[in-house]
């Protein structure tokens, strides 16, 4: 792709084998036709009821639009809420759904909508998996994490006390609208969130976007659209190119665990909510690029460069108090319980160069002794 003048509205595709496939569509001001474009979806041609489900912060900004543009186009419309934050990425919060679903008579003949960040769409996404053995669901994102990378894919999940996104399926939407005038109401830690995933997709896709987003990183601090658009759509255009070859992570699609085996630990030991996303991912990437030095012999200087990356996007704020009681051993306990471990061993990613990376067991020692550097930065 290169840098001219993104059209109005991107239409991207994700084919999947058996013939199934979905859009996503990547424009400004799309939430008003929401209804009309869903109509053109075959899956969605015959349905007329749709749940939306939102949360306390998303909710009250734009599910009353979002329901008029679907009821302009024949559909029904049920709005459920959760409370914002990852704690709503429960199981009780799922069985709750469940529950309000079948006091409202929902059906088989109906579409969920996820109007929300990445929980929402997480959540929606796992419930609507599971309603029925299964209705279709659409992403609506309201973030830009959700934009870049949450929204597509068909993973969902919901958390547990031992860790993050332990129960969920693959799930694929039916369709993804991406209305970059919902960015306009994001908080800076949920700008943050977005920011740490986009330098995560630059680093493992190719150079060309890893120099790209080097070059750009002052208009995306600044929240400019025209950058931001495109940053969106290439983030789009290599996460569709992972999710094709490797729709249920049996190998390519671990790329894009980069950064987060460190941030998820992170996540679950400063309990959730503690220390935001992106915030975690930026400093697993850290970890992950400076543990790749001695694990794998990866250059000292592209450790370095992804860290300076980060900081200018300023990705590294504080993490104390939020860290204070977390310690090397909690953290460890934490990785075994990622998705990764292979007989009861951690594996990372690692990259060694912009679009060059591994999936490698590391020596535990090895891991506690990082480890223990990263808590003793925090003291």
């Amino acid at each position: 792709m290169t840098d001219q003048y993104l059209p109005k509205t991107t239409r991207l595709q994700i084919v999947l084998d058996a013939g199934r496939s979905y859009d996503i569509r990547v424009g400004s001001g799309l939430l008003a036709s929401a209804g009309e474009q869903l109509r053109v979806v075959s899956a969605l041609s015959q349905i007329n009821q749709a749940v939306v489900l939102s949360d306390s912060n998303v909710g009250p900004l734009y599910a009353r639009a979002a329901r008029e543009a679907l009821h302009a186009a024949g559909f029904s419309t049920t709005l459920f809420s959760v409370a914002a934050g990852e704690q709503s990425k429960s199981l009780a919060n799922a069985g709750e759904l469940w529950e309000a679903f079948a006091a409202a008579g929902i059906g088989r003949d109906t579409v969920v909508v996820a109007l929300g960040g990445g929980v929402v769409g997480d959540l929606a996404g796992f419930v609507a998996s599971t309603w029925m053995r299964g209705v279709p669901f659409v992403q609506l994102p309201s973030s830009l994490l959700a934009m870049v990378d949450s929204s597509i894919g068909g993973k969902t999940a919901i958390d547990l006390a031992a860790g993050k996104n332990l129960v969920g399926s693959f799930y694929q939407p039916a369709y993804v609208l991406c209305d970059l005038n919902l960015l306009d109401s994001l908080p800076d830690a949920e700008w943050a969130n977005g920011l740490a995933e986009l330098v995560k997709s630059a680093i493992i896709d190719s150079p060309e976007f890893y120099n790209w987003l080097l070059e750009n990183n002052a208009a995306l601090a600044a929240r400019e659209r025209p950058v931001l658009a495109q940053a969106i759509v290439r983030a789009l255009r290599f996460k569709a190119s992972v999710v094709v070859a490797d729709e249920r992570e049996a190998g390519r699609r671990e790329c894009l665990n980069y950064g987060h085996t460190f941030a998820h630990a992170l996540e679950t030991c400063a309990g959730f909510g503690a220390v935001g996303h992106g915030r975690a991912v930026a400093e697993g990437i850290r970890f992950a690029a400076r543990l790749a030095t001695e694990a794998v012999g990866a250059p000292v200087e592209f450790a370095v460069e992804q860290e300076a990356a980060l900081e200018a996007l300023a990705l590294f704020t504080p993490l104390a108090p939020a860290v204070a009681h977390v310690r090397a051993e909690e953290l460890y306990a934490a990785m075994l319980s990622d998705k990764k471990v292979r007989d009861g061993a951690v594996r990372f990613v690692f990259a060694e160069a912009p679009g060059h990376w591994q999936a490698t067991l590391v020596d535990p020692d090895l891991i506690k002794i990082y480890l223990l550097y990263w808590q003793q930065a925090q003291q």
